[in-house]
């Protein structure tokens, strides 16, 4: 951490990874927080009720595609640098409306970029020299990884699905603010996130509810489908690694090390709620598992080779995923108060992304 307290805005702050990271920098450093958030159905300022009342923290409810409103953000708050985490996420949302996503990922991008640039050139030269935009993207910008390899910095792009293609371009748009007009900026390709707090469209805390409600847990295809595992605390010590130590112009892969096929995440959830939440007649969550169709273009394999980030900023995560699944089942079993609310009135657990196949 650096030693001098400074100016965050965070994009999409009271989103998954968003919220975690402000819970972090309010628990763990004396930095000030700003929230920039315009609090679509995926955030909640409940995921924050730790950090409201910090003095240090501050939350601005602004749309990323509202240039006045970013740019006065700017002017107000006055940040040293800029963590960029506000994105639409969800694959199968992308398939059913993939409007939103170029929209905010990819127009949201370039105006927050274009309002970082305008408060940078106005620093003094101190200021510009400590001051970073760092952009998360995702490992689908990658497309689906062969067997036997990993993604690395210098895999070629090849997105698959609307919500890859988007946050593929923004990577760009940042490279190229970075390149044309010497913005500082770092990016950061992150493979699938779990823990607490995670909104319940995601396939862990899906499967999770869904089990609890007695419903269908249907996996997608054959469930073959391999996903590299990351915890989301993790994920904010690499974001801040990368904040604090990388190089302007770096951009770093980070990953769990845990492949995992998504029907072998359903099992295991299934046999920690046999445990730790037995069914009152003695069976196992898992004759609750169903097949159903799989999700256009859905990408077979992704496996990411952090070693740069691990070699260069001295990164490893530390949480492996047996230990952080079953924490984190027992938090959604702890927090129905959270959950609850979300399943009773944002999103119930129905399935997305048919691409207009129907119901």
């Amino acid at each position: 951490m650096r030693e001098d307290p400074r100016t965050l805005l965070v994009t999409g702050g009271a989103g998954f990874i968003g919220s975690a990271l402000i819970r972090h920098l309010i628990r763990n450093t004396g930095h000030r927080v700003v929230n920039l958030d315009c609090l679509t159905y995926a955030g909640s300022l409940e995921s924050l009720a730790e950090a409201r009342h910090s003095p240090r923290y501050r939350f601005e409810k602004v749309d990323i595609r509202d240039g006045w409103g970013v740019r006065r953000v700017f002017q107000v708050h006055d940040p040293d640098s800029v963590i960029h985490l506000a994105a639409e996420s969800h694959v199968d949302r992308s398939i059913d409306g993939p409007a939103a996503f170029l929209d905010t990922n990819v127009i949201g991008t370039f105006t927050l970029l274009e309002a970082a640039l305008d408060a940078y050139r106005q620093m003094p030269e101190r200021r510009q020299e400590r001051f970073r935009f760092l952009h998360m993207s995702t490992d689908e910008v990658y497309g689906s990884a062969a067997p036997g390899t990993s993604f690395s910095e210098a895999s070629r792009y090849s997105p698959n699905s609307p919500y890859a293609a988007s946050k593929a371009a923004s990577d760009h748009l940042v490279r190229a603010w970075g390149v044309t007009y010497d913005l500082p900026v770092l990016t950061t390709n992150c493979s699938n996130n779990y823990g607490p707090y995670q909104f319940p469209e995601k396939l862990i805390p899906r499967m999770i509810l869904a089990a609890l409600d007695g419903g269908p847990l249907q996996v997608y295809g054959d469930g073959r489908q391999v996903r590299d595992w990351l915890h989301v605390s993790d994920h904010v010590r690499a974001l801040l690694a990368v904040w604090e130590r990388a190089s302007p112009g770096d951009y770093f892969n980070v990953g769990g090390g845990a492949e995992h096929q998504n029907i072998d995440v359903v099992t295991q959830i299934c046999d920690l709620l046999d445990e730790l939440r037995p069914l009152p007649d003695g069976g196992s969550y898992r004759r609750q598992i169903t097949h159903s169709t799989d999700r256009p273009g859905h990408d077979r394999r992704y496996a990411m080779d952090a070693t740069r980030l691990i070699e260069s900023l001295g990164w490893a995560p530390e949480i492996d995923f047996e230990s952080g699944l079953r924490a984190t089942v027992q938090w959604y079993l702890d927090n129905s108060e959270w959950w609850q609310p979300i399943r009773e009135r944002v999103y119930q657990g129905q399935r997305l992304g048919r691409g207009g196949e129907g119901s």
